[in-house]
């Protein structure tokens, strides 16, 4: 599930259940901004528009930014609230017909390997019976040449301490850990920690780091 950029400053518990996401998009008209992610318009604003697959896709911005620059988007997501949102939005922008809007769980739905020439995913939270089988099946749907950028939280003591965003550990990820999981010698791979974008940390709070892993399929 990820996280465009929260309009609320309210403080929240970590919601990782298909439920309590769907409970928290029915409180508000709109959950995020609607922008897309920061790391996402840093990698893909330079890339040749393909075929893309947004996973953790919430109410659809990283989707709707990528097919308004030609990318053809498969947006997959646990909760069916926030894909009719997505849906609907990309009615209205008229991106219909470059969105497929797949109401599918990353724990248990596997994609099409090798069929993306970009996967992304940012801030997924929840916490998955087989984290690592996600993570490789995400790497395996990326076509050679393509593209695999994978976004969280920066762990450590930023959380606990008042955040408005705080997960549970659990949920939590590194870049590093994303790395482990791809194949020796099969990718270029970039691991950083970059800032935070400025204006959703403002909105939201939350100032930790961003956590983030840059691979290109050889």
């Amino acid at each position: 599930m990820s996280e465009h950029q929260h309009e609320h400053g309210a403080a929240r518990q970590p919601v990782v259940t298909r439920e309590s996401y769907d409970e928290l998009y029915r409180s508000a008209p709109a959950i995020w901004t609607g922008r897309p992610n920061r790391q996402l318009v840093v990698e893909a604003t330079d890339l040749a528009p393909g075929s893309a697959l947004d996973a953790g896709a919430g109410e659809g911005g990283d989707a709707l930014w990528l097919a308004s620059r030609g990318w053809r988007v498969t947006a997959v997501d646990f909760s069916p609230v926030a894909l009719e949102r997505g849906a609907a939005k990309a009615a209205e922008l008229e991106l219909a017909d470059r969105i497929e809007w797949l109401h599918e769980d990353l724990d248990a739905w596997t994609p099409p390997a090798g069929a993306y020439d970009l996967v992304t995913a940012h801030y997924l939270h929840a916490t998955w019976s087989d984290r690592s089988r996600m993570l490789r099946g995400l790497a395996a749907a990326v076509a050679p040449g393509g593209t695999l950028l994978v976004v969280g939280h920066l762990i450590g003591d930023h959380w606990g301490h008042g955040q408005h965003h705080a997960h549970e550990p659990g949920a939590l990820y590194t870049a590093e850990e994303v790395a482990a999981e791809l194949a020796p010698g099969d990718w270029d791979v970039v691991t950083e920690i970059r800032e935070r974008d400025p204006g959703a940390a403002e909105r939201t709070g939350n100032t930790v780091p961003d956590t983030v892993l840059v691979a290109r399929r050889r």
